[in-house]
């Protein structure tokens, strides 16, 4: 199963949509946040979506939490859990809805670690990276034992790829 996670696009819907068409059949679209378009925009239609710093619209929730074939993802923006600092507060709430992956945005930086038994993942920018010069994606692949992370830029060029066994 596929996961597509992005982040912080700051208005260019045109970027979502192009990340989107190159896996159409993921499992599950995510954007972490500060998309700065209405929540009923076309380019975010059937995607988790949730609040960022910079969005405008109040019907993002500020969080979202579903499950996914069994494995229950928790999304936020990160600003309210202060990810920029620590993602201690985020790991909190993480163990609160017991996701086993919580992604997030916010810093534009974008990463994957797994503490606790739980993946945390950060896609990064598509807009405005930080840390590195490539606008980037996430991919997460779920298999019965471990998760595969891989980073693309927004032209799908490979950055990098992260295994994670998982209980």
């Amino acid at each position: 199963m596929q996961i597509l996670v992005m982040s912080d696009t700051h208005g260019d819907s045109n970027v979502i949509e192009k990340v989107r068409s190159f896996y159409p059949n993921a499992a599950a679209f995510i954007h972490c946040g500060d998309s700065e378009l209405p929540f009923s925009h076309k380019a975010l239609a059937g995607m988790k979506k949730v609040r960022g710093n910079c969005d405008i619209d109040k019907a993002f929730p500020d969080e979202a939490d579903f499950d996914l074939e069994g494995v229950t993802v928790f999304v936020t923006h990160g600003h309210l859990f202060n990810v920029k600092n620590s993602i201690l507060s985020l790991s909190y709430r993480a163990k609160e809805v017991g996701a086993q992956i919580a992604c997030f945005g916010h810093s534009h930086i974008l990463g994957a670690e797994m503490i606790d038994d739980v993946l945390f993942l950060n896609p990064g920018s598509l807009l405005k990276p930080r840390g590195r010069k490539e606008k980037s994606f996430a991919l997460v692949e779920v298999e019965d034992m471990y998760f595969e992370v891989k980073f693309f830029t927004d032209n799908n060029n490979f950055i990098s790829t992260h295994k994670f066994m998982r209980k």
